[in-house]
């Protein structure tokens, strides 16, 4: 396991909201990152499919973990979210890369996927901004 990955998980497990969904970090590197969470009932909402509360959790999360791999401790400043399909399956994978980075702010990207019997369908597609935090 890379130390890049290591240190990611640790930060993950320090985030309480993370943890009440069950979030784990699959990937992690330079550039990119993935976090995926088994969809249980608790994180569903009324018509059977993951909520998109949960869905966007997973894409903003994950943005900012690949904007935080070019620049260390990051915040996202804002992000847009499209859901395509309903979140059906038995897991959650979003997958993130960073488009464009300066100095102080990158641009990424997020596609979140369902998995389940038949493999992964795309059921939303975020954008957002990642700015670094400065230390004051």
């Amino acid at each position: 396991m890379s130390s890049l990955l290591e240190f990611g998980k640790k930060i993950l497990n320090s985030q309480p909201f993370s943890i009440l969904l069950g979030a784990e970090l699959t990937s992690f590197a330079v550039g990119s990152a993935e976090i995926s969470l088994k969809i249980r009932d608790e994180l569903k909402q009324q018509h059977g499919f993951a909520h998109g509360g949960v869905v966007s959790y997973l894409a903003d999360n994950c943005l900012t973990y690949a904007g935080g791999s070019v620049f260390g401790d990051s915040v996202t400043s804002e992000y847009k979210i499209n859901y395509v399909r309903p979140a059906i399956g038995r897991k959650l994978v979003a997958r993130s890369t960073v488009l464009s980075s300066g100095k102080r702010q990158a641009v990424c990207e997020c596609k979140v996927f369902a998995v389940g019997e038949k493999g992964e369908t795309l059921v939303a597609v975020a954008q957002g901004t990642i700015n670094k935090i400065e230390k004051i």
